[in-house]
């Protein structure tokens, strides 16, 4: 039986978090108006990370995202290999193992393939460099912590947490890591999609004034999920299903919906005062989480963020990813208009074959590793990890919300001592969780007769 130490630090100061860079590639700051002189310019991105040392890296967590990854990070440049996998099933293994031999050529030896709740801590020992961490997020803030310990270089996907607890030994993990001179690269994308970052810059610029509001959805289909088999334990019917505990994902409100709430955050610049939300369950058949969430967002400057999320079949499906401004309105991946709604700017993606254009945008699940492996072999650290964490921690804020039915301060949600799921994990173990709809308030009662 493996067993992950809960952080439960001091949480950093907020004056000390202010000191930690988002380093590389993915840096822009955020301003509401700017002489030529002061204007951001748009960072160079490299189609493929330069030359130098061979890097290893081992798989932690070998499902589909893992797997993809684990591809994207060989499609980053040369002389880049994956030498280990780490997941709690064995057939997790077998397939990532048959898929990178099928798509790479790449063969990773059995005394290499690690099975078993500590199957991280192998990986890290394996001889590696680079430790990418694709479980079920409830496992990051731990996987995250020993590999920092251990000076690996981390990606890490989205969320990086599912609860306050997590997040904050995230930000821990990432202050270490800056003094470590370690790269921490998110699987929040788009803060290395070029379309998305010439847009951000544009607004943070000042194109379309002071920004006022924001409007964010995305509503979309049911994710998948899987019924019980008679010879699976608690621990891994849970674990099989894990997109549907919000001790396991956070919900989709954290595991999916936090790409659109980054966005959000990256072009307001800092993190809200409040959140008020709502959500509730129609057609889920699985695990204890919503369909739905909406959820309003203030700011200590007064902008008020209207989110919502649906994850339901048969419905019109939508995402929006809007900042309105004092003269105009930005679509986040790649338009701005002014306040009548005529177009005033759009990204010029390049006609379909050309491919030597400035404005090319490179897969963006590409993008990120060839960033990551380029701030190592530069020695110039990218780290991004206290962005990932604040836009982790207003997902769950909202989430908190949802299922009190209660108002949520930022100050509360940064003091919260919530800790989901087990502090030690077992197949044989009887921990188990209901799955039972979170109910908000409390029940109705009956007229007087």
């Amino acid at each position: 039986m493996g067993t992950i130490k809960n952080n439960r630090r001091q949480f950093i100061s907020k004056a000390a978090l202010g000191t930690i860079g988002i380093i590389g590639a993915t840096q822009i700051i955020s301003s509401c108006s700017k002489s030529k002189k002061d204007e951001k310019k748009l960072p160079e991105l490299l189609d493929q990370a330069p030359a130098g040392k061979a890097l290893k890296a081992g798989l932690v967590g070998c499902g589909g995202r893992g797997t993809g990854a684990a591809l994207n990070f060989l499609d980053a440049g040369s002389d880049l290999e994956i030498v280990a996998l780490g997941d709690v099933f064995q057939d997790k293994i077998d397939n990532c193992k048959a898929r990178l031999k099928e798509k790479k050529g790449v063969e990773i030896p059995d005394d290499k393939c690690f099975v078993g709740f500590d199957s991280f801590e192998k990986v890290i020992d394996s001889g590696v460099d680079i430790v990418l961490l694709c479980t079920p997020p409830h496992f990051r803030p731990a996987h995250v912590e020993a590999a920092i310990n251990a000076r690996k270089h981390v990606f890490m996907e989205k969320p990086c947490a599912v609860d306050p607890v997590g997040a904050r030994s995230i930000l821990v993990s990432a202050k270490k890591a800056e003094s470590m001179g370690l790269s921490i690269v998110s699987g929040t994308i788009r803060r290395v999609q070029k379309d998305y970052m010439e847009t951000q810059r544009k607004v943070s610029n000042g194109e379309i004034g002071e920004i006022t509001s924001a409007n964010i959805i995305r509503n979309g289909g049911a994710l998948w999920y899987r019924n019980r088999r008679p010879e699976w334990s608690d621990m891994e019917y849970m674990l099989r299903n894990w997109v549907n505990f919000c001790w396991l994902s956070g919900d989709h409100i954290v595991e999916q919906f936090i790409h659109e709430i980054d966005v959000m955050n990256w072009h307001i610049g800092h993190n809200p005062v409040k959140a008020t939300g709502w959500g509730g369950r129609q057609r889920r058949v699985s695990g204890d989480q919503y369909d739905f969430f909406s959820i309003e967002y203030v700011y200590e400057n007064g902008i008020r963020a209207n989110c919502s999320a649906r994850q339901i079949n048969g419905c019109t499906n939508k995402k929006v990813e809007r900042i309105t401004g004092t003269k105009g309105f930005a679509d986040c991946s790649g338009k701005l208009y002014d306040l009548q709604g005529n177009v005033i700017w759009e990204y010029p993606h390049p006609q379909e074959g050309e491919t030597d254009s400035k404005w090319k945008v490179t897969n963006p699940f590409v993008q990120e590793h060839i960033n990551f492996v380029s701030g190592i072999r530069t020695g110039k650290p990218v780290n991004d990890a206290v962005a990932q964490a604040n836009s982790t921690l207003i997902a769950i804020m909202g989430r908190i919300s949802a299922y009190r039915g209660k108002d949520v301060s930022w100050e509360e949600v940064m003091n919260l001592d919530l800790y989901l799921g087990p502090k030690t994990y077992s197949f044989s173990s009887n921990y188990t969780i209901p799955e039972e709809i979170p109910l908000a308030g409390v029940a109705n009662k009956p007229a007087n007769s």
